[in-house]
């Protein structure tokens, strides 16, 4: 199967369904999933990135745990 017939396949299921909350979860997996997706950072985190990249190039890092949890902090302040 190639890229278009998967295509087609998939928008004629989705045409057939009548379930709103389904429907709901499919798109905020389309949108999850977009390239382009941006995210507007306030000056406080921009700066705290900024600040974040000078320490790692001193050798000040932190483990790839530590950083997710505080995306998340921050991603949930939007």
């Amino acid at each position: 199967m190639n890229t278009l017939e998967l295509k087609q396949e998939l928008i004629n299921k989705i045409s057939r369904i009548e379930d709103i909350d389904f429907l709901k979860a499919i798109k905020t997996i389309l949108e999850y999933k977009k390239k382009d997706t941006l995210i507007n950072l306030t000056y406080e985190q921009e700066r705290e990135l900024l600040l974040a990249s000078e320490d790692g190039k001193k050798g000040n890092l932190l483990s790839q745990s530590e950083l997710d949890k505080k995306v998340e902090e921050w991603l949930k302040e939007k």
